[in-house]
């Protein structure tokens, strides 16, 4: 029999791959799987190269869309406003902020593809005889890209390399996925390195493992409920699994940064637990600044003038917390930018007022800002990443283990434990200690440390926040804890399910 080489273009496990237009978005050629392939099925591929390939694609989680924005802009702490023409794009971020998605959503597809993708090229690499470290670390990697698509879409389709072109993915539901995701962990625990805090961490390590294993058990009563929006019941050993996994990942040099700004930066910090390799966080203040805050020499484009965070949110924030602002002071090329929240007037680095081009007054920043119609100059900016000392992405952070372990020992029972734990915390960041913890508490703690890192509307589900009332929120039904499978994903594979109420 004649031996024919078939190429076979694999979105995601499920097909076709769709392009929508909008600001600055598009998914990559590598967003897509290109395999060789025989009649007789997988052909195996070079597992340095491709365990390569993996480390150089976290870039997916730097973009200001797709994943980030599934996570971050349906949340109280993010709005994506639309400036005259400026980020319409359809409607795609004003869908997000409102609640009120379809599964044609662009940036749903984007997402979905990315993960599944890179997922699939796990499983290539733990077929092409890898040894025993590189099997570990491919195995950590899957676990990462399934638990977004477990806990964003609440079902993980999975196709095996011995599958044949014509045979469909199969799919687990979100208690088989978190079982699966769990078992790959624990398995590549044993082999991953035992990597301490560096000021690039982008490789699984044991740390990067006890992370993902800590937040699962975190979230298991969400993944393990037979309705999705809850109610939830947190299990006392479910608990006492996080503080373990927390422990674990301290125990090998991890710790909280004094400086809050310091792990968004390229030095060392005791905070950066697994990070980016390839790309830049250049996207976490391009979406953010105005356009008349650029000038930085390495800058192509000026500032994107987007995202700003909400009054709300911002005003839960006690003045002195470190958290809150940092004067960073003036610096050639980008002024007068601070770090934390930008609000007022801001300033060039010969210190006058910038002045805005567009409507010619100065540049304040103000609270208030509409989610359609808005001026340029409304909103609250975000700047953790700043563009004259950042590092790479954080895609794992101690704080957040940190967080996590409060939070277990509060739902396990230990309410004084926690409390002092977070009190701990807000005297590092200067901020008035609390007489109790609360649930509620804990969830704005969680906010005040790690806003607009992406993890927001995974904590807004855990503690039944995600459905609220807030500023320019439209459908609060409680089947939008999940989103759709997307159109063309359903249409490729039948062993999917479309997620109730779409």
């Amino acid at each position: 029999m004649k031996k024919t080489s078939l190429k076979i273009v694999f979105n995601g496990l499920v097909g076709a791959l769709v392009l929508t237009s909008c600001t600055d978005l598009q998914v990559n050629e590598k967003d897509s799987i290109v395999i060789e392939s025989t009649g007789s099925g997988f052909t195996a591929g070079n597992p340095t190269e491709l365990l390569n390939g993996l480390y150089n694609d976290l870039g997916v989680y730097n973009d200001q869309g797709n994943l980030y924005s599934l996570g971050q802009h349906t949340s109280g702490e993010m709005i994506p406003p639309t400036r005259g023409v400026d980020w319409g794009d359809n409607g795609v971020w004003r869908t997000l902020h409102a609640h009120t998605w379809d599964a044609t959503h662009s940036q749903i597809l984007n997402a979905w593809n990315a993960l599944n993708s890179r997922s699939y090229r796990c499983e290539q690499l733990l077929a092409s005889s890898p040894s025993p470290v590189q099997a570990a670390e491919a195995k950590a990697l899957r676990a990462l890209f399934m638990h977004h698509v477990m806990d964003l879409w609440g079902q993980v389709p999975r196709r095996t390399v011995d599958q044949g072109v014509e045979a469909l993915p199969m799919v687990m539901s979100r208690s088989e996925a978190f079982d699966f995701i769990v078992k790959d962990l624990e398995e590549a625990l044993p082999n991953l390195p035992k990597l301490g805090p560096a000021p690039i961490n982008a490789r699984a390590s044991k740390a990067m493992a006890n992370t993902l294993l800590a937040r699962l058990y975190l979230n298991k009563a969400v993944y393990k409920s037979a309705k999705p929006e809850g109610p939830y019941t947190f299990d006392k050993a479910d608990m006492d699994k996080v503080v373990k996994y927390c422990d674990a990942v301290a125990a090998d040099g991890f710790a909280l940064d004094a400086d809050f700004f310091n792990p968004f930066t390229a030095g060392l910090s005791t905070d950066k637990i697994f990070t980016d390799l390839q790309g830049t966080p250049r996207n976490r203040w391009m979406m953010t600044m105005h356009y008349d805050q650029g000038g930085f020499p390495a800058e192509k484009d000026g500032p994107w003038n987007g995202f700003t965070t909400l009054a709300e949110f911002y005003e839960k924030f006690e003045a002195n917390d470190d958290r809150r602002h940092k004067a960073v002071g003036f610096n050639k090329g980008y002024g007068g930018l601070n770090k934390g929240f930008l609000i007022g007037q801001q300033f060039r680095e010969d210190k006058t007022p910038i002045i805005d081009s567009r409507s010619k007054d100065p540049l304040v920043f103000t609270k208030d800002v509409p989610l359609a119609g808005a001026a340029t100059n409304k909103g609250i900016r975000a700047i953790k990443y700043h563009p004259t000392d950042f590092g790479k992405y954080l895609i794992l952070r101690y704080s957040d283990v940190y967080l996590m372990k409060a939070e277990a020992m509060l739902r396990g029972g230990d309410a004084a434990g926690a409390l002092k734990m977070v009190n701990d915390l807000r005297k590092m960041r200067k901020a008035t200690a609390l007489a109790t913890l609360t649930a509620d508490a804990m969830w704005k703690e969680r906010g005040y440390e790690l806003y607009w890192e992406g993890v927001a509307r995974t904590d807004e589900v855990r503690f039944g926040k995600f459905n609220r009332q807030y500023q320019d929120i439209v459908n609060l039904e409680p089947y939008t804890v999940l989103y759709p499978i997307p159109s063309t994903a359903i249409a490729s594979n039948t062993n999917l399910k479309q997620n109730p109420g779409y």
